[in-house]
Protein backbone atom coordinates (compact mmCIF):
# COMPACT_ATOMS: atom_id res chain seq x y z
CA UNK A 1 0.00 0.00 0.00
CA UNK A 2 1.16 3.54 -0.52
CA UNK A 3 3.04 4.83 2.49
CA UNK A 4 1.29 7.58 4.36
CA UNK A 5 2.33 10.01 7.07
CA UNK A 6 5.99 10.21 6.19
CA UNK A 7 7.43 6.73 5.71
CA UNK A 8 4.94 4.81 7.87
CA UNK A 9 3.44 1.82 6.09
CA UNK A 10 -0.22 1.30 6.80
CA UNK A 11 -2.46 -1.72 6.69
CA UNK A 12 -5.88 -2.65 7.93
CA UNK A 13 -4.62 -5.57 9.99
CA UNK A 14 -1.33 -6.15 11.78
CA UNK A 15 -0.33 -9.19 13.82
CA UNK A 16 2.72 -9.38 16.11
CA UNK A 17 4.36 -12.79 16.64
CA UNK A 18 5.46 -15.64 14.37
CA UNK A 19 4.36 -18.48 16.65
CA UNK A 20 1.26 -20.63 16.29
CA UNK A 21 -1.22 -17.98 17.50
CA UNK A 22 0.17 -15.18 15.30
CA UNK A 23 0.56 -17.26 12.15
CA UNK A 24 -2.91 -18.83 12.54
CA UNK A 25 -4.43 -15.37 13.07
CA UNK A 26 -2.64 -13.90 10.02
CA UNK A 27 -3.62 -16.86 7.81
CA UNK A 28 -7.29 -16.58 8.80
CA UNK A 29 -7.32 -12.81 8.19
CA UNK A 30 -5.56 -13.29 4.84
CA UNK A 31 -8.24 -15.78 3.78
CA UNK A 32 -11.16 -13.60 4.91
CA UNK A 33 -9.73 -10.37 3.43
CA UNK A 34 -7.91 -11.44 0.24
CA UNK A 35 -7.58 -7.87 -1.05
CA UNK A 36 -6.07 -6.47 2.17
CA UNK A 37 -2.40 -6.64 3.11
CA UNK A 38 -1.89 -8.38 6.45
CA UNK A 39 1.34 -7.38 8.23
CA UNK A 40 2.93 -10.10 10.36
CA UNK A 41 5.75 -8.74 12.51
CA UNK A 42 8.12 -11.31 13.96
CA UNK A 43 11.56 -11.17 15.56
CA UNK A 44 12.53 -14.62 14.26
CA UNK A 45 13.56 -15.64 10.72
CA UNK A 46 11.36 -18.72 10.95
CA UNK A 47 7.65 -18.95 11.67
CA UNK A 48 5.68 -21.81 13.19
CA UNK A 49 3.13 -23.36 10.84
CA UNK A 50 0.39 -25.84 11.70
CA UNK A 51 0.51 -28.86 9.39
CA UNK A 52 -1.40 -32.17 9.20
CA UNK A 53 -4.28 -30.76 11.21
CA UNK A 54 -6.71 -33.43 12.32
CA UNK A 55 -9.97 -32.88 14.22
CA UNK A 56 -9.98 -36.02 16.38
CA UNK A 57 -13.33 -35.35 18.02
CA UNK A 58 -15.57 -32.35 18.70
CA UNK A 59 -12.96 -30.62 20.84
CA UNK A 60 -9.79 -32.70 20.51
CA UNK A 61 -7.39 -31.85 17.74
CA UNK A 62 -3.97 -33.08 16.68
CA UNK A 63 -1.50 -31.33 14.44
CA UNK A 64 2.16 -31.10 13.64
CA UNK A 65 4.07 -27.90 14.05
CA UNK A 66 6.69 -27.08 11.50
CA UNK A 67 9.30 -24.38 11.60
CA UNK A 68 9.42 -22.76 8.19
CA UNK A 69 11.21 -19.82 6.61
CA UNK A 70 8.73 -16.94 6.43
CA UNK A 71 8.83 -16.70 2.61
CA UNK A 72 6.88 -19.99 2.47
CA UNK A 73 4.03 -18.32 4.36
CA UNK A 74 4.10 -15.37 1.92
CA UNK A 75 4.03 -17.84 -0.95
CA UNK A 76 0.91 -19.55 0.42
CA UNK A 77 -0.78 -16.22 1.23
CA UNK A 78 0.42 -13.51 -1.15
CA UNK A 79 -1.34 -10.82 0.90
CA UNK A 80 0.64 -11.62 4.08
CA UNK A 81 3.71 -9.39 4.39
CA UNK A 82 6.18 -10.76 6.93
CA UNK A 83 8.26 -8.05 8.59
CA UNK A 84 11.25 -9.52 10.35
CA UNK A 85 11.90 -7.16 13.22
CA UNK A 86 11.14 -6.99 16.93
CA UNK A 87 8.65 -4.45 18.23
CA UNK A 88 10.26 -1.55 20.04
CA UNK A 89 7.09 0.26 21.05
CA UNK A 90 3.34 0.25 20.58
CA UNK A 91 1.63 3.65 20.41
CA UNK A 92 -1.93 2.42 20.73
CA UNK A 93 -3.42 5.93 20.80
CA UNK A 94 -1.95 6.60 17.36
CA UNK A 95 -2.56 3.03 16.11
CA UNK A 96 1.14 2.77 15.41
CA UNK A 97 3.91 0.19 15.93
CA UNK A 98 7.59 1.13 16.02
CA UNK A 99 9.99 -1.68 15.18
CA UNK A 100 13.58 -2.25 16.34
CA UNK A 101 14.86 -1.41 12.86
CA UNK A 102 13.42 2.10 13.11
CA UNK A 103 10.34 1.69 10.90
CA UNK A 104 6.73 2.63 11.65
CA UNK A 105 3.56 0.72 10.84
CA UNK A 106 0.03 2.07 11.09
CA UNK A 107 -2.85 -0.35 11.62
CA UNK A 108 -6.62 -0.24 12.02
CA UNK A 109 -6.78 -3.44 14.04
CA UNK A 110 -3.88 -5.17 15.77
CA UNK A 111 -3.53 -8.63 17.32
CA UNK A 112 -0.68 -9.22 19.78
CA UNK A 113 0.54 -12.84 19.75
CA UNK A 114 4.06 -12.40 21.10
CA UNK A 115 3.97 -15.57 23.20
CA UNK A 116 5.79 -16.08 26.47
CA UNK A 117 9.36 -16.51 27.63
CA UNK A 118 10.91 -19.05 30.00
CA UNK A 119 10.73 -18.21 33.70
CA UNK A 120 14.37 -18.69 34.66
CA UNK A 121 15.10 -19.60 38.28
CA UNK A 122 18.14 -17.32 38.18
CA UNK A 123 18.71 -14.75 35.44
CA UNK A 124 22.13 -14.26 33.96
CA UNK A 125 23.84 -17.39 35.31
CA UNK A 126 25.75 -19.17 32.52
CA UNK A 127 25.11 -22.56 34.16
CA UNK A 128 21.33 -22.14 34.09
CA UNK A 129 19.62 -23.11 30.84
CA UNK A 130 15.99 -22.23 30.24
CA UNK A 131 14.18 -24.72 28.05
CA UNK A 132 11.12 -23.63 26.17
CA UNK A 133 11.86 -23.60 22.47
CA UNK A 134 13.73 -25.29 19.67
CA UNK A 135 16.82 -23.11 19.96
CA UNK A 136 17.25 -23.76 23.65
CA UNK A 137 16.67 -27.48 23.09
CA UNK A 138 19.61 -27.47 20.68
CA UNK A 139 21.83 -25.55 23.10
CA UNK A 140 20.83 -28.07 25.74
CA UNK A 141 21.88 -30.94 23.52
CA UNK A 142 25.36 -29.45 23.00
CA UNK A 143 25.84 -29.05 26.74
CA UNK A 144 24.50 -32.49 27.53
CA UNK A 145 27.09 -34.21 25.33
CA UNK A 146 29.77 -33.32 27.90
CA UNK A 147 27.64 -33.72 31.00
CA UNK A 148 27.88 -36.36 33.72
CA UNK A 149 25.20 -34.92 35.99
CA UNK A 150 22.51 -32.30 35.56
CA UNK A 151 19.92 -30.82 37.89
CA UNK A 152 16.46 -30.32 36.41
CA UNK A 153 14.12 -27.86 38.12
CA UNK A 154 10.43 -27.75 37.31
CA UNK A 155 7.45 -30.04 37.13
CA UNK A 156 5.58 -29.37 33.90
CA UNK A 157 5.41 -31.23 30.63
CA UNK A 158 8.84 -30.20 29.35
CA UNK A 159 10.64 -31.21 32.56
CA UNK A 160 8.82 -34.54 32.46
CA UNK A 161 9.79 -35.34 28.88
CA UNK A 162 13.32 -34.08 29.38
CA UNK A 163 13.99 -36.30 32.35
CA UNK A 164 12.54 -39.28 30.49
CA UNK A 165 14.60 -38.69 27.35
CA UNK A 166 18.02 -38.08 28.93
CA UNK A 167 20.34 -41.10 28.82
CA UNK A 168 23.80 -41.71 30.21
CA UNK A 169 23.73 -38.74 32.54
CA UNK A 170 22.74 -38.57 36.20
CA UNK A 171 19.67 -36.43 36.71
CA UNK A 172 18.74 -34.82 40.01
CA UNK A 173 15.16 -33.66 39.52
CA UNK A 174 13.97 -31.03 41.99
CA UNK A 175 10.22 -30.49 42.17
CA UNK A 176 8.20 -28.36 44.54
CA UNK A 177 5.28 -30.81 44.60
CA UNK A 178 4.89 -34.26 46.10
CA UNK A 179 4.49 -35.94 42.72
CA UNK A 180 5.89 -35.55 39.22
CA UNK A 181 4.09 -33.84 36.36
CA UNK A 182 1.55 -32.05 38.50
CA UNK A 183 0.50 -29.76 35.65
CA UNK A 184 -0.91 -32.71 33.77
CA UNK A 185 -1.34 -35.41 36.36
CA UNK A 186 -2.14 -36.33 39.87
CA UNK A 187 -0.01 -38.54 42.13
CA UNK A 188 -1.75 -41.68 40.81
CA UNK A 189 -0.84 -40.97 37.20
CA UNK A 190 2.68 -40.08 38.32
CA UNK A 191 3.02 -43.46 40.04
CA UNK A 192 1.76 -45.14 36.88
CA UNK A 193 4.47 -43.40 34.84
CA UNK A 194 7.41 -43.63 37.29
CA UNK A 195 8.41 -47.22 36.37
CA UNK A 196 9.13 -45.92 32.87
CA UNK A 197 11.70 -43.51 34.34
CA UNK A 198 13.72 -46.20 36.03
CA UNK A 199 13.41 -48.82 33.27
CA UNK A 200 16.93 -49.77 32.18
CA UNK A 201 15.73 -51.53 29.04
CA UNK A 202 15.10 -48.93 26.39
CA UNK A 203 12.08 -49.78 24.30
CA UNK A 204 12.13 -48.56 20.74
CA UNK A 205 10.17 -45.32 20.59
CA UNK A 206 6.75 -45.48 19.01
CA UNK A 207 6.87 -43.78 15.65
CA UNK A 208 6.25 -40.19 16.46
CA UNK A 209 4.16 -38.14 14.08
CA UNK A 210 4.18 -34.70 15.44
CA UNK A 211 6.84 -32.08 15.26
CA UNK A 212 9.23 -31.71 12.44
CA UNK A 213 11.78 -29.04 13.14
CA UNK A 214 13.19 -28.19 9.79
CA UNK A 215 15.96 -25.74 9.26
CA UNK A 216 15.66 -23.90 5.94
CA UNK A 217 16.40 -26.28 3.08
CA UNK A 218 17.80 -29.72 3.64
CA UNK A 219 21.40 -28.59 3.93
CA UNK A 220 21.55 -27.13 7.41
CA UNK A 221 22.75 -23.61 6.96
CA UNK A 222 24.54 -22.06 9.87
CA UNK A 223 21.79 -20.61 11.98
CA UNK A 224 22.55 -17.54 13.98
CA UNK A 225 22.60 -18.84 17.53
CA UNK A 226 19.84 -17.32 19.56
CA UNK A 227 20.93 -15.43 22.62
CA UNK A 228 18.93 -16.66 25.57
CA UNK A 229 16.86 -13.48 25.69
CA UNK A 230 15.77 -13.93 22.09
CA UNK A 231 12.40 -15.57 21.97
CA UNK A 232 11.96 -18.86 20.22
CA UNK A 233 8.58 -20.39 19.75
CA UNK A 234 7.21 -22.83 22.24
CA UNK A 235 8.02 -26.50 22.11
CA UNK A 236 5.43 -29.16 21.67
CA UNK A 237 5.42 -32.61 23.18
CA UNK A 238 7.87 -34.09 20.70
CA UNK A 239 10.50 -31.38 20.75
CA UNK A 240 13.17 -33.93 21.65
CA UNK A 241 12.52 -36.01 18.51
CA UNK A 242 15.68 -36.31 16.50
CA UNK A 243 17.75 -34.66 19.21
CA UNK A 244 20.45 -36.92 20.51
CA UNK A 245 19.90 -36.51 24.24
CA UNK A 246 22.73 -38.51 25.69
CA UNK A 247 25.35 -37.64 28.29
CA UNK A 248 28.78 -39.20 28.77
CA UNK A 249 27.97 -42.25 30.89
CA UNK A 250 27.14 -45.74 29.63
CA UNK A 251 23.81 -46.34 31.34
CA UNK A 252 20.26 -45.49 30.43
CA UNK A 253 18.21 -43.75 33.09
CA UNK A 254 19.58 -42.52 36.37
CA UNK A 255 17.05 -40.22 37.91
CA UNK A 256 16.78 -39.13 41.51
CA UNK A 257 13.75 -37.05 42.45
CA UNK A 258 13.94 -34.53 45.29
CA UNK A 259 10.33 -33.63 46.13
CA UNK A 260 8.80 -30.71 48.03
CA UNK A 261 11.81 -28.47 47.51
CA UNK A 262 13.00 -25.55 45.45
CA UNK A 263 16.39 -24.12 44.58
CA UNK A 264 17.60 -21.89 47.38
CA UNK A 265 20.98 -20.85 45.96
CA UNK A 266 23.34 -21.61 43.14
CA UNK A 267 27.06 -21.59 43.96
CA UNK A 268 29.86 -21.47 41.42
CA UNK A 269 32.77 -23.82 42.14
CA UNK A 270 34.94 -21.16 43.83
CA UNK A 271 32.09 -19.97 46.08
CA UNK A 272 31.31 -23.55 47.01
CA UNK A 273 34.89 -24.28 48.07
CA UNK A 274 34.81 -21.20 50.32
CA UNK A 275 31.50 -22.33 51.86
CA UNK A 276 33.23 -25.42 53.25
CA UNK A 277 29.96 -27.33 52.97
CA UNK A 278 29.48 -30.95 51.92
CA UNK A 279 27.83 -31.84 48.65
CA UNK A 280 26.25 -35.23 48.02
CA UNK A 281 26.91 -38.06 45.60
CA UNK A 282 24.11 -39.44 43.46
CA UNK A 283 21.84 -41.35 45.90
CA UNK A 284 21.87 -45.14 45.47
CA UNK A 285 18.98 -47.39 46.47
CA UNK A 286 19.04 -48.25 50.16
CA UNK A 287 22.47 -46.72 50.82
CA UNK A 288 23.23 -43.72 52.94
CA UNK A 289 24.07 -40.69 50.86
CA UNK A 290 27.80 -40.04 50.90
CA UNK A 291 29.73 -36.82 50.51
CA UNK A 292 30.89 -36.16 46.96
CA UNK A 293 34.63 -36.16 46.25
CA UNK A 294 34.26 -34.74 42.74
CA UNK A 295 34.59 -31.00 42.10
CA UNK A 296 31.72 -29.77 39.89
CA UNK A 297 31.49 -26.55 37.86
CA UNK A 298 28.36 -25.48 39.74
CA UNK A 299 26.43 -26.45 42.89
CA UNK A 300 22.74 -26.32 43.68
CA UNK A 301 21.59 -25.76 47.24
CA UNK A 302 17.99 -26.93 47.76
CA UNK A 303 15.55 -25.63 50.35
CA UNK A 304 15.64 -29.07 52.02
CA UNK A 305 19.29 -28.44 52.92
CA UNK A 306 20.87 -30.79 50.38
CA UNK A 307 23.60 -29.63 48.04
CA UNK A 308 24.42 -31.35 44.74
CA UNK A 309 27.19 -30.55 42.30
CA UNK A 310 26.48 -30.76 38.57
CA UNK A 311 27.59 -29.67 35.12
CA UNK A 312 24.60 -27.41 34.61
CA UNK A 313 21.04 -26.71 35.69
CA UNK A 314 17.97 -26.90 33.47
CA UNK A 315 15.26 -24.45 34.38
CA UNK A 316 11.97 -25.85 33.09
CA UNK A 317 9.77 -23.83 35.41
CA UNK A 318 7.13 -22.56 33.06
CA UNK A 319 6.73 -19.30 31.20
CA UNK A 320 5.80 -15.66 31.67
CA UNK A 321 3.76 -13.81 29.04
CA UNK A 322 5.99 -11.65 26.84
CA UNK A 323 4.25 -8.32 27.43
CA UNK A 324 7.28 -6.07 28.01
CA UNK A 325 7.51 -4.32 24.62
CA UNK A 326 3.83 -3.35 24.69
CA UNK A 327 3.25 -1.97 28.17
CA UNK A 328 5.21 1.27 27.92
CA UNK A 329 2.78 4.18 27.49
CA UNK A 330 -0.25 1.89 27.11
CA UNK A 331 -2.77 1.32 29.83
CA UNK A 332 -3.37 -2.42 29.37
CA UNK A 333 -5.36 -4.38 31.94
CA UNK A 334 -2.97 -7.18 32.97
CA UNK A 335 -3.99 -10.51 34.51
CA UNK A 336 -2.57 -12.02 37.72
CA UNK A 337 -0.35 -14.28 35.62
CA UNK A 338 1.12 -11.26 33.82
CA UNK A 339 -0.80 -11.70 30.55
CA UNK A 340 -2.82 -9.06 28.69
CA UNK A 341 -6.43 -9.50 29.74
CA UNK A 342 -8.83 -10.32 26.91
CA UNK A 343 -12.63 -10.51 26.92
CA UNK A 344 -14.74 -13.17 25.21
CA UNK A 345 -14.03 -11.53 21.84
CA UNK A 346 -10.27 -11.45 22.40
CA UNK A 347 -10.24 -7.63 22.86
CA UNK A 348 -7.64 -6.27 25.23
CA UNK A 349 -8.64 -3.26 27.33
CA UNK A 350 -7.43 -0.93 24.55
CA UNK A 351 -9.52 -0.13 21.47
CA UNK A 352 -8.66 -2.09 18.29
CA UNK A 353 -6.01 -4.14 20.07
CA UNK A 354 -6.64 -7.89 20.38
CA UNK A 355 -4.41 -10.59 21.86
CA UNK A 356 -4.18 -14.37 21.50
CA UNK A 357 -2.05 -17.28 22.68
CA UNK A 358 0.47 -17.31 25.53
CA UNK A 359 0.62 -13.51 25.84
CA UNK A 360 -3.03 -13.21 26.84
CA UNK A 361 -5.05 -14.00 29.94
CA UNK A 362 -8.64 -15.14 29.41
CA UNK A 363 -10.59 -12.69 31.56
CA UNK A 364 -14.08 -13.81 30.53
CA UNK A 365 -16.31 -15.99 32.69
CA UNK A 366 -15.17 -19.40 31.42
CA UNK A 367 -17.33 -22.45 30.79
CA UNK A 368 -17.36 -24.63 33.96
CA UNK A 369 -15.20 -27.26 32.19
CA UNK A 370 -12.71 -25.01 30.36
CA UNK A 371 -9.62 -23.29 31.71
CA UNK A 372 -6.73 -21.55 30.08
CA UNK A 373 -3.42 -23.36 29.75
CA UNK A 374 -0.50 -22.10 27.69
CA UNK A 375 -0.49 -24.90 25.13
CA UNK A 376 -0.12 -25.11 21.38
CA UNK A 377 -3.70 -26.23 20.93
CA UNK A 378 -5.04 -23.18 22.73
CA UNK A 379 -2.66 -20.88 20.85
CA UNK A 380 -4.06 -22.18 17.56
CA UNK A 381 -7.69 -21.89 18.70
CA UNK A 382 -7.23 -18.39 20.11
CA UNK A 383 -5.37 -17.13 17.03
CA UNK A 384 -8.10 -18.43 14.75
CA UNK A 385 -10.90 -17.07 16.91
CA UNK A 386 -9.19 -13.66 17.34
CA UNK A 387 -9.10 -13.31 13.53
CA UNK A 388 -12.83 -14.18 13.39
CA UNK A 389 -13.52 -11.50 16.03
CA UNK A 390 -11.45 -8.91 14.15
CA UNK A 391 -13.42 -9.76 11.01
CA UNK A 392 -16.78 -9.51 12.79
CA UNK A 393 -15.88 -6.13 14.31
CA UNK A 394 -14.65 -4.82 10.96
CA UNK A 395 -17.87 -5.87 9.19
CA UNK A 396 -20.08 -4.82 12.12
CA UNK A 397 -21.34 -8.36 12.71
CA UNK A 398 -21.89 -10.20 15.98
CA UNK A 399 -20.08 -13.45 16.74
CA UNK A 400 -20.61 -16.32 19.17
CA UNK A 401 -17.89 -17.65 21.42
CA UNK A 402 -15.98 -20.39 19.61
CA UNK A 403 -16.94 -23.97 20.52
CA UNK A 404 -13.34 -24.85 21.38
CA UNK A 405 -13.74 -22.84 24.62
CA UNK A 406 -16.63 -25.04 25.80
CA UNK A 407 -14.42 -27.86 27.03
CA UNK A 408 -10.74 -28.02 27.89
CA UNK A 409 -9.34 -30.85 25.75
CA UNK A 410 -5.73 -31.72 25.02
CA UNK A 411 -4.01 -34.75 23.57
CA UNK A 412 -0.27 -35.27 23.91
CA UNK A 413 2.32 -37.96 24.62
CA UNK A 414 4.35 -38.67 27.70
CA UNK A 415 6.86 -41.50 28.02
CA UNK A 416 5.49 -42.96 24.78
CA UNK A 417 1.94 -43.15 26.19
CA UNK A 418 -0.91 -41.31 24.54
CA UNK A 419 -2.31 -38.86 27.09
CA UNK A 420 -5.71 -37.19 26.83
CA UNK A 421 -6.85 -34.62 29.39
CA UNK A 422 -10.42 -33.34 29.41
CA UNK A 423 -12.27 -30.69 31.41
CA UNK A 424 -11.25 -30.18 35.04
CA UNK A 425 -9.00 -33.23 34.81
CA UNK A 426 -7.14 -32.29 37.98
CA UNK A 427 -10.32 -31.11 39.76
CA UNK A 428 -9.07 -27.54 39.16
CA UNK A 429 -11.07 -25.10 41.24
CA UNK A 430 -13.48 -27.74 42.56
CA UNK A 431 -12.22 -27.71 46.15
CA UNK A 432 -13.27 -30.82 48.03
CA UNK A 433 -16.63 -31.00 46.25
CA UNK A 434 -15.78 -33.87 43.90
CA UNK A 435 -15.08 -37.60 43.72
CA UNK A 436 -12.47 -39.46 41.74
CA UNK A 437 -12.93 -42.80 40.01
CA UNK A 438 -9.90 -44.74 38.84
CA UNK A 439 -9.02 -47.69 36.68
CA UNK A 440 -5.41 -48.68 36.21
CA UNK A 441 -3.71 -51.54 34.38
CA UNK A 442 -0.04 -51.42 35.23
CA UNK A 443 2.12 -50.58 32.22
CA UNK A 444 -0.91 -50.36 29.97
CA UNK A 445 -3.50 -47.75 30.86
CA UNK A 446 -4.59 -45.31 33.53
CA UNK A 447 -8.09 -43.85 33.54
CA UNK A 448 -9.22 -41.25 36.03
CA UNK A 449 -12.59 -39.55 36.06
CA UNK A 450 -13.54 -36.47 38.10
CA UNK A 451 -17.20 -36.50 39.16
CA UNK A 452 -19.29 -33.76 40.76
CA UNK A 453 -22.94 -34.23 41.78
CA UNK A 454 -23.22 -37.37 39.68
CA UNK A 455 -21.88 -35.63 36.58
CA UNK A 456 -18.54 -36.06 34.87
CA UNK A 457 -16.47 -32.87 34.87
CA UNK A 458 -12.99 -34.10 33.94
CA UNK A 459 -10.86 -37.06 32.90
CA UNK A 460 -7.28 -38.19 32.41
CA UNK A 461 -6.71 -41.02 29.94
CA UNK A 462 -3.24 -42.52 29.60
CA UNK A 463 -2.66 -45.29 27.05
CA UNK A 464 -4.91 -46.46 24.20
CA UNK A 465 -8.19 -46.31 26.11
CA UNK A 466 -10.54 -45.32 23.26
CA UNK A 467 -12.71 -43.55 25.80
CA UNK A 468 -12.03 -39.95 24.81
CA UNK A 469 -15.07 -39.35 22.61
CA UNK A 470 -17.53 -40.96 25.00
CA UNK A 471 -16.13 -39.01 27.95
CA UNK A 472 -16.02 -35.78 25.96
CA UNK A 473 -19.74 -36.18 25.23
CA UNK A 474 -20.57 -37.05 28.83
CA UNK A 475 -18.75 -33.94 30.08
CA UNK A 476 -20.32 -31.69 27.42
CA UNK A 477 -23.90 -32.84 27.93
CA UNK A 478 -23.60 -32.99 31.74
CA UNK A 479 -25.80 -36.05 31.95
CA UNK A 480 -26.56 -37.41 35.43
CA UNK A 481 -24.55 -40.63 35.66
CA UNK A 482 -25.52 -41.66 39.20
CA UNK A 483 -27.28 -44.74 37.88
CA UNK A 484 -24.20 -46.03 36.05
CA UNK A 485 -21.67 -45.39 38.78
CA UNK A 486 -19.81 -48.67 39.05
CA UNK A 487 -20.16 -49.49 35.37
CA UNK A 488 -18.58 -46.29 34.07
CA UNK A 489 -15.06 -47.68 34.41
CA UNK A 490 -15.85 -51.38 34.31
CA UNK A 491 -13.50 -52.79 31.66
CA UNK A 492 -15.97 -55.61 30.85
CA UNK A 493 -18.69 -53.19 29.81
CA UNK A 494 -18.48 -51.33 26.54
CA UNK A 495 -19.47 -47.96 27.88
CA UNK A 496 -19.97 -46.48 24.39
CA UNK A 497 -22.97 -48.75 23.86
CA UNK A 498 -24.70 -47.07 26.78
CA UNK A 499 -24.46 -43.58 25.39
CA UNK A 500 -24.78 -43.88 21.63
Amino acid sequence: MAAAGGDAARSRFAVVGGGIAGVTCAEKLATEFPSEDIYLLTASPVIKAVTNFKQVSKTLEEFDVEEQPSFLLEKRYPNIKVIQSGVKQLKSGEHKILTEDGKEYLYEKLCLCAGAKPKLIFEGNPFVLGIRDTDSAQAFQKNLAQAERIVVVGNGGIALELVYEVRGCEVIWAIKDKAIGNTFFDAGAAEFLIPKLTAEKQESPIECKRTKYTVEGSKEKERPTAASDKLGSALGPDWHEGLHLKGTKEFAHKVHIETLCEVKKIHLQQEFIQLQQTSLTFPKEGKNVEPDEVLWPVYVELTNGKIYGCNFIVSATGVVPNVEPFLDGNNFAVGEDGGLQVDEHMHTSLPDVYAAGDICTAAWEPSPVWHQMRLWTQARQMGWYAAKCMEADTLGESIDMDFSFELFAHVTKFFNYKVVVLGKYNAQGLGSDHELMLRCTKGQEYVKVVMQNGRMVGAVLIGETDLEETFENLILNQMDLSAYREDLLNPDIDIEDYFD
